[in-house]
């Protein structure tokens, strides 16, 4: 019997937008990333499928894009489960900034380094290794064992710590998954075996 988990970025937010470095900051989301969050329930309800419980991170622009989700579905009661451990990955002294005036302060290739390495953290803040060993132990103890269970399951979350889980599901490498990209309010449906191993994976896009 195959196991149902579903996982979404959260649509376009303010500070998407803007072009900043958001991290754990907490902008909600823009008239474009509510109607990706809409099309996103619409998609996973014209495929059928429901859910037993939902995970979100402490953020509210997660939260707002799992709300709409589930509005869509008529599910607006579905359990849900906040925790920060799912939260985006924590840019430190990034945070805030417009992408360009950061490549002004410290340099094109220093600020590429931090968004698209492993493995290097920016001041005060998490690399996407960093990001994976908070997700990763959370997703053992608290996602797995309801997917085992037989629980349908969606998570909506963030670019960073999705891919953390997407790294573990697709048994990729750290310098493989930083070349992922994930589109905001994307539905990425993955079926599981018994054993957790990936069995089918497609994004719902419409």
């Amino acid at each position: 019997m195959t196991q149902l988990l579903v996982l979404v970025r959260h649509g376009e937010s303010a500070w998407n937008k803007l072009n900043l470095f958001t991290g754990w900051k907490d902008p909600d989301l823009t008239e474009k990333g509510v109607e990706e969050a809409h099309r996103a329930g619409r998609l996973l309800k014209e495929a059928g499928l429901r859910f037993d419980i939902a995970y979100t991170s402490s953020l509210v622009r997660a939260q707002h894009t799992l709300r709409l989700i589930l509005a869509e579905l008529g599910q607006e009661g579905l359990e849900t489960i906040l925790d920060q451990k799912l939260n985006e990955r924590d840019y430190g002294d990034l945070s805030g900034l417009n992408k360009d005036d950061a490549r002004k302060k410290w340099g094109e290739d220093q600020v590429l380094i931090w968004r698209r390495s492993y493995d290097v953290p920016p001041p005060g803040g998490e690399s996407l290794k960093d990001t994976a060993v908070r997700v990763l132990p959370y997703y053992e103890a608290e996602i797995r064992p309801r997917l085992a269970a037989g629980k349908k399951v969606i998570v909506a979350a963030h670019g960073n710590s999705l891919r953390a889980l997407i790294m573990k599901l697709e048994g990729l490498s750290g310098e493989e998954i930083i070349k992922r990209e994930l589109a905001t309010g994307v539905p990425l449906v993955y079926e599981l075996d018994d054993a957790g191993e990936v069995v089918s994976y497609r994004a719902l896009e419409g």
